[in-house]
């Protein structure tokens, strides 16, 4: 499950902290070294952009980083489903959002028939084992 963050909860990486990275967002998630690394910031400077999408996909399936992967920046609530799907593990939360607003947004999509960053088999292969 996604872990939702306030706003005021959220550090930024220190300076000089190998363990936590903040990826630009026209970086290759591919070329990124992982040694040492437990999370990783990816940033969404607008709702419209969805790079960050991508490099937790990249970073979860092509990668395997088990470490955690954290949207930054303007993170919609209409949005957090998609996040886990991709691979992010936290989220943080835009200041004045309702957590509890953000948190039905799990409950009004149960379920996929995809298979998704964390989940890869799709639903029908689950049911015929």
């Amino acid at each position: 499950m996604l872990k939702l963050l306030a706003a005021q909860d959220h550090q930024p990486p220190a300076e000089g902290d190998a363990r936590t990275v903040a990826l630009p967002n026209d970086a290759d998630a591919l070329a990124l070294p992982l040694e040492g690394v437990a999370r990783v910031d990816l940033h969404f400077p607008s709702f419209t952009d969805g790079r960050a999408f991508s490099q937790a996909f990249l970073l979860r399936r092509r990668r395997g980083f088990a470490g955690e992967i954290r949207a930054t920046g303007d993170v919609l609530i209409d949005q957090l489903v998609q996040m886990q799907r991709t691979g992010f593990s936290s989220a943080v939360l835009r200041e004045g959002v309702d957590p509890a607003d953000a948190q039905r947004q799990f409950e009004m999509f149960p379920g996929f028939y995809q298979g998704d960053a964390v989940n890869p088999q799709p639903l029908f292969a689950g049911k015929a084992a």
